[in-house]
């Protein structure tokens, strides 16, 4: 009776002990998992408002504050694009942009946020970056 006992102590030990290290595991490996390759792109027209030019440093700033590390080693990268240059065309094309766009792209997945971009990039600033700190971390 006592080997029994001794055996079921000794077992819910070790079950205790590797669900714990599961789980220690599991949590570290969210806060360090990388973030993947995101790319954003801000298409615009020559001619600019100051709309369009908020839209451009709200997100930037945004990207660079929020995600300095993957801004720095290259998980995350912005490109404001004019879309009238021709040297931009073919990838306004594959993208499926014709007009003025804030588009989040990661694995194929794409994230419109063109919107709610121009509804807050001047008014509330701080929506838009929330807008846009959720829009990646969902991808």
């Amino acid at each position: 009776m006592k080997n029994i006992l001794s055996l079921i102590a000794v077992f819910l030990f070790t079950v205790s002990a590797l669900t714990t290290f599961a789980q220690s595991t599991e949590s570290q490996n969210k806060s360090n998992r990388p973030i993947g390759k995101i790319e954003v792109y801000y298409f615009h027209n020559t001619h600019r408002c100051a709309t369009c030019q908020a839209v451009e440093a709200v997100t930037k700033k945004t990207l660079e504050e929020s995600y300095p590390e993957q801004m720095k080693n290259g998980g995350l990268s912005f490109q404001s694009l004019n879309i009238e240059d021709d040297s931009n065309e073919s990838l306004a094309r594959k993208l499926h942009v014709s007009g003025q766009t804030l588009l989040i792209v990661k694995n194929g997945k794409k994230k419109d946020l063109t919107n709610e971009a121009f509804m807050y990039a001047r008014t509330n600033p701080k929506k838009l970056e929330a807008k846009i700190i959720s829009a990646i971390d969902k991808l």
